[in-house]
């Protein structure tokens, strides 16, 4: 508090503080406080977030440059496709697929067939490549590749009529099984192995709304595919016919079904079996095209079970009902 004197000669009291000596004044408010950010580093500022938009771009630019680098390390030549995983890789080599690239992800020398094997695809001409495990990755799209994949031309689909002189080759009565609608890979290799593995003439699927022979679903049927024909239709129900013209009664797989497969008591005889999606199931005009609806016993806690295993399940009870009557005789 500062007391000054009037005209008068009075003493007046003040607030106002007086500047200290030596201070200049106000000059110690206007001392610099260094020099100003550039508009591009002050983070409220437009120019800022600019170029934050910029850096990100750039970031991932030059990241889609680099997966675009890995992926061109394996490229599968048009109308080709890859076989992956060490049993499938077997299964094809001895069925003399044939193979155009043999793809090598780490040491495979401490297994002797596959050694084998892989020597014989080189003396037939395909070349061994190895690649870094990671592009493998890449090429088969997450399928357990297991260190190995061929480079092998498109799958070869069969004809229906395949099917029944396969059937007749092994001296077996007719039986085949068709897919309606199943879109996954993974159920469709699963079915190709079951149906080599309970005796099935082959495997059916329609051109459109399935899924194809690809690298998942070669994997799925551990190298089944190799030794069963797999037939491409374009139309169901006209094939479901082409079965009945042959003599083949067609069971379709529904949870409304009226009996089980042994039930039916058309197991024994040329049978054609008829799945259709989980959840969706069989479709309407297929489903009215099938002779008898059956169903799997299943859990009232449990909705439903996918294809590959209810038909697994099915072709069980086929391969089972034939064997006892294969025994009585």
């Amino acid at each position: 508090m500062a007391v000054r004197g009037d005209h008068h000669g009075r003493m007046k009291r003040t607030d106002k503080k007086g500047a200290p000596k030596g201070s200049g004044g106000n000059k110690r408010g206007l001392r610099a406080k260094g020099p100003t950010p550039k508009a591009e580093n002050r983070p409220y500022h437009a120019a800022y977030r600019a170029r934050i938009q910029k850096e990100r771009r750039e970031e991932t630019q030059a990241a889609q440059r680099k997966a675009r680098a890995k992926r061109s390390l394996i490229q599968v030549r048009r109308g080709h496709q890859l076989i992956a995983g060490r049993n499938p890789v077997l299964e094809a080599l001895e069925s003399d697929i044939p193979v155009t690239r043999v793809f090598v992800a780490g040491n495979l020398a401490a297994n002797k067939k596959l050694s084998l094997l892989l020597s014989k695809a080189s003396a037939q001409g395909a070349p061994i490549v190895e690649v870094p495990r990671s592009d493998l990755d890449l090429a088969t799209e997450g399928a357990v590749h297991q260190g190995v994949a061929l480079e092998v031309p498109e799958f070869e689909y069969t004809d229906l009529a395949e099917l029944f002189e396969n059937a007749e080759k092994n001296n077996n009565k007719p039986l085949i099984v068709m897919l309606d609608g199943v879109t996954d890979p993974h159920n469709l290799g699963a079915i190709v192995r079951s149906s080599a593995a309970f005796g099935a003439s082959g495997v059916v699927i329609p051109g459109r709304r399935s899924a194809s022979m690809n690298v998942t679903a070669w994997k799925a049927s551990a190298g089944a595919a190799a030794r069963l024909p797999i037939a491409r239709v374009s139309n169901l129900v006209n094939a479901i016919k082409q079965c009945k013209e042959q003599g083949c009664f067609v069971l379709g797989l529904d949870g409304g079904g009226t009996s089980s497969v042994r039930e039916s008591g058309l197991a024994d005889g040329p049978l054609a079996l008829v799945t259709g999606a989980e959840g969706e199931g069989i479709s309407r005009l297929v489903k009215e095209n099938c002779d008898l609806l059956t169903r799997i016993e299943i859990s009232s806690d449990v909705e439903s079970l996918n294809a590959a295993v209810a038909t697994g399940i099915a072709l069980f009870e086929v391969a089972a009902v034939r064997r006892e009557k294969a025994a009585e005789n």
